[in-house]
């Protein structure tokens, strides 16, 4: 008999997250301890309680701009190697605990070098700190894969930079490049030289689009960046009425199973949706898109990979084929290594889901 899809069974399921920002998971406690250790006077609350939910309420303001105001607490005590090591470290170590078996963490290293840092210094801090995190979970019975995603802001000049560290990076963690920030006014081919060095070297890409834009900006992800995947993505459902055609990107995207890296509450939090109810997340699904579910920002959305599960299971009725789909999906479209996706698939994912579904 089926375990009953219970908030506690599905933190027990094995999830596969693709869309998760370093700097929007730090614990608050931690967040407290870095600017205490950087001298850095500006946090909004002394207490976690308090500081966590203070981040929940700015988030939650209805306006992307306001949200990404929150980040600049985040960003200031992330400026030194050994801060930037232990968010990583207690990043992979939050994740497996939560059921996530395998994660892609996305940073733009440039925000990190105010502090005299370089980018090599960044990413190598981050690698060192999921692989630490990776094997104390893996000795506590909760093994997670943690593949680095490395963005770029749209609105810099460092494209380039962070492409040739996507592809310096290859074979120690990093699995990507991204484009992050402000979709209007920055096209994903604004800088063609980043682009090429990607494509000389065969380097996987996500790319934010359909988030605060519309379908010109998923088309142009795909067209000027060749995006593999699409970072939120759901602007997609403009073309995809109830009852009518597809328009033409949303065709294309859905017969190239283009993966979607949706993350509900973090849309409804930024004011693209009123409420999770009426977030296109289940539409698209139902209509055959590569929906993945995913958290974006879980300190500022209060959320875990568990918890954004469990409320689109909840809102829309979805059953255990629709759990373990999503989760295969994401593997599916995750930048990881064939072999290493055919053991997750067949050693974790299929059995984790078989024993819940009786």
């Amino acid at each position: 008999m089926a375990a009953p899809l219970t908030a506690e069974n599905l933190a027990r399921a094995p999830k596969v997250l693709l869309h998760d920002h370093l700097d929007g998971g730090l614990r608050p406690q931690t967040v407290l301890e870095l600017a205490d250790e950087a001298g850095y006077r500006d946090l909004p609350a002394d207490e976690p309680d308090a500081l966590g939910r203070w981040f929940r309420e700015a988030a939650d303001s209805g306006s992307l701009p306001r949200y990404l105001e929150t980040f600049a607490h985040t960003v200031a005590v992330l400026q030194r190697p050994e801060a930037v090591q232990r968010v990583a470290r207690e990043c992979a170590l939050d994740l497996a605990a939560d059921g996530v078996v395998y994660a892609e963490v996305r940073m733009a290293p440039e925000l990190l070098t105010d502090g005299r840092m370089s980018l090599d210094e960044v990413v190598e801090a981050m690698l060192d700190g999921y692989a630490q995190g990776a094997r104390e979970a893996a000795a506590t019975g909760t093994p997670i894969v943690v593949g680095t995603l490395l963005c770029a802001m749209r609105q810099a000049d460092r494209w380039v930079e962070v492409a040739e560290q996507v592809v310096r990076h290859r074979g120690a963690g990093v699995v990507g490049f991204d484009l992050a920030g402000p979709e209007d006014g920055f096209p994903p081919d604004r800088i063609p030289e980043a682009i090429a060095v990607l494509d000389r070297a065969g380097a996987h890409r996500t790319v934010h689009a359909g988030e605060a834009a519309g379908i010109g900006s998923i088309a142009a992800a795909l067209d000027g960046a060749r995006a593999e995947r699409l970072g939120h993505g759901v602007r997609i459902a403009d073309e995809v009425p109830d009852g009518g055609p597809l328009g033409p990107v949303a065709q294309r995207v859905r017969d190239a199973q283009v993966p979607l890296e949706v993350a509900p509450s973090s849309n409804v939090q930024t004011g693209a949706y009123p409420s999770l109810a009426d977030h296109p997340v289940d539409r698209l699904h139902r209509a055959g898109f590569a929906v993945t579910l995913n958290t974006d920002n879980r300190l500022m959305s209060g959320v875990s990979a568990s918890s954004e599960l469990t409320a689109v299971v909840d809102t829309f009725g979805w059953g255990w084929d629709d759990v373990q789909t999503v989760a295969e999906r994401a593997l599916t479209g995750a930048f990881v290594d064939p072999a290493e996706r055919d053991r997750l698939l067949t050693e974790v994912l299929r059995p984790g889901y078989a024993a819940l579904r009786g």
